[in-house]
């Protein structure tokens, strides 16, 4: 079917957004920032689930 081809032919092409995020994890600094709001955000977690624990 052609709609299918062409459905095929665009789950190949990467988004705008995977152009983006390809770019930008070149740069070490945008990596570092990265990580740090990722441990942040898993440190705050760890510790509100930590808290909600001991409430009950």
């Amino acid at each position: 079917m052609k709609s299918d081809e062409g459905y095929k032919k665009f789950q190949n092409e990467p988004s705008l957004r995977i152009l983006e995020l390809r770019q930008k994890i070149k740069d070490r600094s945008y990596l570092d920032n990265a990580v740090q709001r990722i441990a942040f955000v898993m440190s705050r977690q760890l510790v509100e689930d930590s808290q909600a624990e001991r409430k009950f």
